[in-house]
């Protein structure tokens, strides 16, 4: 994997999360409660649009997530017990990333596309809603994987080390290190709109703009996927990204190292 090539110096950025307890096992169970409810409300809003929606096989596509949705409350709710999120803190962020894109990445899309089979009638918009979807999927793929790339790009050049933190807040705001993602979505989202507005009339506007909401939602989760992914595979690589047995203090740098040294010299 050529993310083993990186030493933990490399990831020590991507700790933040877990130093300010943002995402400390005990945040993440108090999150996967108030996940159950929102998830509940999005569900509610799918078979709702539903109803009114002409997208084809959208009935059988919502009640398939109405299945997987009922299956992650069910661990979410193992998960945000002390006991267990405590032992079991890679797995807990495993189920996180896929509570948080079941949330925003895949009811985002189904609400988008029930939202726009309520702005079509016949058989033929229909079919083009297929294609717009199965674009929006390829688009969505593709900012994905350039993602991958720049992250790797920043990993590579250091950005994500401990002492490069100025270099790290620049590379945020670098224009040119987010052009490739900005003009693939950019031009995804111009032949979104294109079909919109050739569907869309004066009395739909509040509806077009909840779509588009959407379509942003739906990007943006592709788009911070990568880093979630990363963060996932340090807890499994290096103890620092691990909170102690009682889940109130994580692990420190200096501790790992020292283990690791004790244990070479032996």
């Amino acid at each position: 994997m050529i993310l083993k090539k990186f030493n933990e110096q490399d990831y020590l950025v991507l700790r933040i999360p877990f130093e300010t307890n943002r995402q400390s096992p005990s945040s993440l169970g108090r999150v996967f409660v108030l996940c159950i409810f929102c998830q509940a409300l999005l569900l509610f809003l799918e078979f709702y649009v539903a109803g009114y929606s002409v997208f084809p096989h959208i009935d059988q596509i919502v009640w398939l997530h109405l299945v997987l949705s009922v299956l992650l409350t069910v661990v979410s709710i193992f998960f945000s017990v002390p006991k267990i999120y405590n032992k079991y803190q890679k797995s807990q962020y495993l189920i996180s990333i896929l509570i948080s894109h079941n949330l925003f990445t895949i009811s985002t899309f189904i609400l988008l596309f029930a939202c726009l089979g309520t702005m079509v009638t016949s058989n033929n918009d229909a079919i083009q809603l297929q294609v717009l979807a199965t674009v929006m999927l390829w688009l969505g793929l593709l900012v994905f994987l350039v993602t991958c790339i720049r992250f790797y790009i920043l990993l590579k050049k250091g950005h994500y080390r401990k002492g490069s933190a100025n270099d790290r807040l620049r590379s945020k705001f670098d224009t040119k290190s987010y052009l490739p993602t900005v003009i693939i979505i950019s031009l995804g989202f111009f032949y979104i709109m294109q079909f919109l507005f050739r569907q869309v009339d004066i009395a739909q506007m509040d509806l077009l703009f909840i779509i588009v909401i959407l379509i942003l939602i739906f990007y943006v989760m592709l788009f911070v996927l990568p880093e979630q992914l990363v963060i996932l595979y340090c807890k499994y690589r290096f103890k620092s990204f691990i909170f102690e047995s009682n889940g109130k203090y994580l692990i420190s740098v200096q501790d790992t190292q020292e283990v690791e040294k004790s244990s070479f010299n032996k």
